[in-house]
């Protein structure tokens, strides 16, 4: 059985609507996603795009290619599912912008169900951010998080990025495969996780124990904070525990990316994992 088919399916509670006030028409980097309702969100590039068409729980609703990427779809046998519109990528651009790598192809779609944190396997590993912002560094997290087989990721309403354009194409094709949880209260949450039999780590420079060195177990959370404000002190005080990632050269502290790679890869090995 593939990892989509094991992927559990949810009720859907609304989605993200479109940015009508932003003067370009594109949506800005980032913003509340709880501010939007019901509108599609944009999927761009040849791996977020596929990996959209290949997921039976996303539904597209429009797609729009290039004849070459038209003809690369067809030549890899992936099916369109709705029939597409071709167009000059002049047009893409303009929807986009010129510094959008999208490889001839723009998916508008229904946003992913997005599950309650009550559901979540107790087995495992789960990421949890607090407010971080950035939907690069989210993006290339969620691509992590996809490698490492974890269970979910933990994010709030307000101040994270919206699961759509740069964050989308930085997952790549990563949103289809982890789940991704929104709550509104991130230190509520991890009071859940915690009385659900979470261990939750919560990792900081200060941390009291060493990552690679403390005893883990499953199911385990692990809490990365935003760069520059590292965790807040509410979600840190929430946290079972704080742990360091300890390094041996000059540079004592990682892009949140970078952190969080580093972190799933100790958890998954600590907890054997890794097989």
């Amino acid at each position: 059985m593939s990892d989509r088919e094991r992927k559990p399916r949810f009720q859907r509670r609304g989605g993200k609507g479109p940015d009508k006030g932003h003067p370009s028409g594109r949506r800005p980097a980032w913003r509340d996603r709880e501010a939007d309702t019901d509108g599609p969100v944009i999927l761009y590039g040849w791996h977020t795009v596929t990996a959209a068409l290949a997921n039976p729980e996303r539904r597209i609703r429009k797609l729009l290619l290039t004849e070459n990427a038209a003809r690369r779809l067809a030549d890899d046998k992936i099916d369109t599912r709705v029939p597409p519109e071709i167009v000059r990528p002049s047009l893409i651009d303009a929807r986009l912008g010129p510094d959008a790598v999208h490889q001839g192809l723009l998916a508008e779609a229904d946003p992913l169900d997005s599950p309650d944190i009550d559901s979540l396997p107790q087995q495992g590993i789960v990421l949890v951010l607090d407010q971080i912002t950035d939907p690069h560094n989210v993006g290339a997290i969620m691509r992590s998080a996809a490698a490492f087989a974890v269970k979910a990721i933990v994010t709030t309403a307000r101040h994270s990025p919206e699961a759509t354009g740069v964050l989308a194409k930085s997952a790549s094709g990563a949103l289809e495969l982890v789940p991704l949880v929104t709550v509104q209260n991130l230190a509520r949450a991890l009071t859940e996780l915690n009385d659900q039999g979470f261990m939750t780590v919560g990792l900081d420079s200060q941390g009291s124990e060493d990552l690679g060195t403390m005893a883990l177990r499953q199911p385990l959370a692990l809490v990365l904070g935003a760069e520059g404000k590292g965790l807040r002190q509410l979600t840190r005080e929430t946290c079972s525990a704080v742990a360091r990632l300890d390094m041996p050269g000059e540079i004592k502290s990682l892009n949140v990316s970078n952190a969080a790679v580093l972190a799933l890869y100790i958890g998954a090995s600590r907890l054997g994992l890794m097989g």
